[in-house]
């Protein structure tokens, strides 16, 4: 198994826009894997840091433990890197240890990848945050989101509120992405894609 050194801090970097407009559109799944977590690893409390709401957990499995630090740029979404970037330079987070969180179109709803490294795929939050680390090279947690009806652009469906039965779907797969996280954490990127990819999915990165 490919178990993490246990002294290097982490980071999980949820994808999302900020504001009540927002919180349960189909870009947000990001932020709400990131509520998720905070909620499962009971964090005190989120501050404002570095352009982002920021928290802090000591995830215990025993007899390991890790310390991650959970952060939701406030940036809009476009504009995710430079809180991520700041918060990994602050303290002292190498690339690999970053895990960013996001939606996405390509894949089934309620679908999730895990990728070490690739392109963007046109996501403008994962573009943004692949310029400011200057690397492709930045693991990654997609839940898909399923692809936008005829006739209606992508950037409208991104930002509608996802409809009943999706929701029905969508709950479920923000806790299984929640638990993925943590089992990056202790087990590794590796382990994570071999127990939650599917493997009959074709990859676009």
């Amino acid at each position: 198994m490919d178990e993490q050194p246990s002294d290097r801090t982490r980071l999980v970097v949820g994808l999302g826009n900020p504001g009540r407009r927002y919180e349960r559109t189909r870009h947000n799944v990001g932020f709400r894997v990131a509520d998720a977590l905070g909620r499962m690893w009971r964090v005190g409390s989120w501050r404002s840091a570095f352009g982002g709401r920021l928290a802090e957990a000591d995830v215990e499995r025993p007899p390991d433990r890790r310390q991650v630090k959970l952060l939701k740029p406030e940036t809009f979404m476009n504009a995710s890197g430079a809180a991520a970037r700041q918060v990994a330079d602050y303290y002292r987070v190498a690339v690999e240890d970053v895990l960013v969180v996001l939606d996405d179109m390509a894949l089934p709803l309620g679908t999730l990848r895990a990728r070490p490294d690739g392109s963007a795929g046109g996501h403008k939050g994962l573009a943004d945050v692949l310029r400011a680390f200057g690397t492709e090279a930045v693991p990654r947690l997609r839940i898909g989101i399923g692809q936008p009806p005829e006739q209606m652009a992508g950037e409208d469906y991104v930002l509608a509120a996802f409809g009943e039965d999706d929701q029905s779907v969508i709950a479920p797969a923000i806790e299984a992405a929640a638990q993925a996280v943590e089992d990056w954490l202790f087990d590794g990127l590796a382990a994570v894609m071999d127990k939650y990819n599917r493997p009959a999915e074709t990859d676009r990165d």
